[in-house]
């Protein structure tokens, strides 16, 4: 379902966490109200973070918060709430980096890699809308020359936003379109080339070899390029989208991820644990299928939207 674009960015976070934070609130249900913070209660309260996907290392961390505050009137649901965000804000805080276009010589090349399914290609969209809104010249490539779907639904994207795209035959050479798109990008001084790639994880040599080859062309042009390897991950897929950066980290040099889906699942929690575990910057959310719907985001204003506290 489409976003309301008359809502504000702050409203769709909160409304796109909903199932998230719901979640949350009924795994911990029960434990409210107790007289004290004893080691048991405490055990529950980590076992409940865990189940809402936030991960052992951030439930951990949340539960020797826990330990440390004083309830004198017993646990309530807002004060553990409260903990709760304080602790994922902290969690998220050096991992929230908006993508930055500072390449020089132009174009930016920002390949974009992720499992078929994982919304990938609407997030290039999304992505070259959000950079077109900043004024950067924005041009895509169709590399994912193994579905005619995703080339014809780039296409589509391409004309609806205004901006330019290099595509050609299904089975067709990607490397080749890569080396075009740098060598029209650069004579038409484009700022950012967003590259779709093939999303076969089940083929993970083949994944490699072709993302070897655009390498080495890339190389012939600008020796800096690609500038930036984005993994797209569908937060649907729960703890599954952290086995996905583990093996396409290794096997693609990942840079920075940008998670979608997060309105369609309660288990939003994932995008905590993955910031726990891997440290990887986490350059924009996706949180409805709106053009607008995919942005940076604010740790203190996302840990609040997980936890369902309202500022």
């Amino acid at each position: 379902m489409a976003s309301d674009p008359r809502k504000g960015w702050h409203e769709r976070l909160f409304g796109g966490f909903s199932k998230t934070s719901s979640r949350l609130g009924d795994n911990l249900g029960g434990l409210f109200g107790k007289a004290q913070l004893d080691a048991a209660t405490l055990d529950e309260i980590e076992e409940a973070l865990i189940a809402s996907d936030l991960g052992p290392a951030t439930a951990a961390r949340i539960r020797e918060r826990l330990a440390a505050e004083r309830f004198p009137l017993g646990l309530n649901e807002h004060a553990l709430r409260e903990v709760i965000a304080r602790e994922i804000a902290a969690v998220l805080a050096p991992v929230a980096k908006p993508l930055e276009i500072d390449a020089f010589p132009r174009p930016q090349v920002i390949l974009v890699i992720g499992v078929n399914g994982s919304g990938k290609t609407t997030t290039i969209a999304k992505l070259a809308h959000w950079l077109t809104e900043q004024d950067y010249g924005v041009m895509l490539v169709a590399g994912d020359t193994f579905r005619a779907a995703a080339i014809g639904q780039l296409k589509v994207w391409a004309e609806r936003i205004g901006v330019p795209i290099i595509s050609g035959a299904e089975g067709g050479d990607a490397a080749s379109l890569v080396f075009e798109g740098v060598r029209q990008g650069t004579e038409k001084g484009i700022d950012v080339l967003i590259v779709d790639t093939a999303g076969r994880l089940q083929n993970k040599a083949g994944l490699m070899d072709e993302l070897a080859k655009i390498r080495r062309v890339l190389g012939r042009l600008n020796p800096a390029a690609p500038h930036n390897v984005l993994l797209v991950l569908d937060a649907t897929t729960g703890q599954n989208a952290l086995s996905q950066i583990e093996i396409f980290g290794r096997e693609a040099g990942v840079t920075g991820l940008v998670m979608t889906k997060l309105d369609g699942t309660a288990r939003g929690g994932v995008l905590v644990a993955a910031a726990e575990k891997f440290g990887m910057p986490i350059h924009a959310i996706g949180i409805g299928e709106g053009i607008d719907d995919l942005r940076p985001f604010d740790a203190d204003e996302l840990g609040r939207a997980i936890a369902g506290v309202r500022a």
